[in-house]
């Protein structure tokens, strides 16, 4: 028998699941959230995107008081590197904003189970406490969200110290002297890129021919140049057949090429959903052949009444878009109405300078045939990024040949985190990239970039 019911219980406490509970409680629904860690926020927030981000943040303060700051008229005198302190910040970075999201399911009265959550027949969810102790609750509706995993490689031994995957190389308490990365994606780069401001040596091997899969190309091709000049090695077409750590060193082989030793490896081949344990089959529910649980567009699966979101379901692994699919299948649930608009969803990697892209790249619209026109403008052009001493990089704009519409924004500058939200509202309200042209921006800002990218589409720009 079920010891408690809701009308909806979340199986997940990330950026997609506690999103979602937060929105179902404020349209009067009686929520339930499981989740398996002791503390929320998911993978994201625990051992993810937050952590990362303070560590790249740290390093690049870290990196810029010893190469940069001079320049400024700085003189800070021998630099030295607290990695301890580096990590404690981290860490209590990590733990304000873990206890802020368990204040939020207080505020909303969201009833939070720790444990293992998995389907239970019509109706019920199990959950599995870490004593062991089995318990049911009743759910009117279900919403799977448990996230995503490390994607393993054949061959690749982890041993957890030495050859990792991200969420060990995020806490080592001493700075590699040669890191190797296997898999060229915002993972691997970010990584890669904090270490490498450290002390490390990096070198990044990736399968494909270029970096950032996925990424607008000429983009991706311009990161690659100035990740280079920063110290990072790249080898393109590295298939990795095999890595080990053996006696203090650790050995990467790549198909046809000699043997690599270094002290540490990175493995960033990207992610798979985690669905393990779930009772997905007993459900009725298949996953596709990359693990994604298929759903219709308001999130059902094919089990009544169980719905999924985030990285078990198709689109990128993002922790936005979850949250965005949090909120759109609740509001699915409550009122019949609930819609994410994916082009106009967002990626970024937090390298230096920061790479940005929306909506559609020159490769999807020359693949599907859609006629455009293309505007850049380079932040060598651009006063605020001077007084920055950032002027690497540059912003592109593509429209619609035809109707002017903003077709997708792509960027690698600094704080192009930031100024890709802009190109994101322009893509959501169908602006033309004449109306990002038209829009007065303020000087000097870097957001003077993008108006004149947008400019530049109809060969106009004026600083270049």
């Amino acid at each position: 028998m079920a010891e408690r019911g809701h009308d909806l219980v979340v199986i997940g406490g990330g950026p997609g699941g506690y999103v979602a509970a937060i929105r179902a409680a404020q349209l009067g629904l009686n929520v339930g959230l499981v989740e398996k860690r002791q503390t929320l926020g998911g993978t994201c927030l625990n051992i993810g995107c937050i952590p990362s981000k303070a560590l790249l943040e740290s390093s690049h303060c870290y990196a810029a008081a010893r190469e940069e700051l001079a320049v400024h008229g700085v003189r800070t005198g021998r630099v030295r590197l607290d990695l301890e302190a580096m990590q404690r910040r981290k860490e209590e970075i990590v733990g304000r904003i873990t206890q802020g999201v368990a204040a939020l399911m207080w505020k909303w009265k969201v009833k939070v189970y720790t444990g293992e959550g998995r389907l239970a027949g019509a109706g019920g969810v199990g959950v599995r406490r870490e004593n062991g102790k089995e318990e049911e609750i009743a759910a009117t509706h279900v919403i799977l969200a448990t996230g995503s995993v490390p994607a393993l490689l054949p061959g690749v031994e982890q041993d957890g110290e030495r050859v990792c995957t991200s969420t060990e190389a995020l806490s080592w308490r001493e700075v590699p002297s040669h890191l190797v990365v296997i898999g060229a994606g915002a993972i691997g780069l970010e990584l890669g890129s904090v270490w490498r401001r450290l002390g490390a040596e990096v070198t990044v091997l990736e399968f494909l021919d270029r970096i950032l899969p996925g990424m607008d190309a000429e983009i991706a091709a311009e990161t690659q140049k100035i990740l280079a000049a920063q110290g990072l090695a790249f080898r393109l077409g590295q298939r990795v057949k095999a890595a080990r750590a053996a006696g203090g060193q650790c050995v990467v082989e790549a198909e046809g090429d000699k043997p690599l030793e270094c002290s540490h490896v990175l493995v960033a081949v990207g992610r798979k959903p985690f669905t393990a344990g779930l009772g997905l089959e007993a459900a009725g529910i298949e996953p596709d052949e990359r693990g994604r649980i298929p759903i219709d567009e308001r999130f059902r699966s094919r089990a009544a009444n169980v719905f999924a979101i985030g990285d078990v379901v198709r689109g990128p692994m993002l922790a936005h878009k979850a949250s965005e699919e949090g909120v759109a299948c609740v509001e699915a649930i409550a009122t019949g109405h609930g819609r994410v608009n994916y082009d106009a969803i967002p990626s970024i990697v937090y390298t230096w300078p920061e790479v940005a892209g929306v909506g559609k790249t020159e490769e999807e619209l020359r693949a599907a045939g859609v006629p455009f026109r293309k505007g850049a403008f380079p932040f060598l052009a651009n006063g605020r990024a001077h007084a920055l001493g950032s002027i690497e990089g540059r912003v592109k704009v593509l429209a619609h040949a035809e109707t002017d519409r903003v077709l997708g924004a792509h960027i690698v500058g600094p704080h192009a985190g930031e100024l890709i939200a802009e190109a994101a509202a322009a893509i959501e309200f169908g602006a033309s990239s004449e109306d990002l042209a038209r829009t007065c921006h303020a000087h000097p800002t870097l957001a003077e970039a993008l108006k004149e990218a947008a400019l530049a589409v109809d060969r106009r720009a004026v600083h270049v």
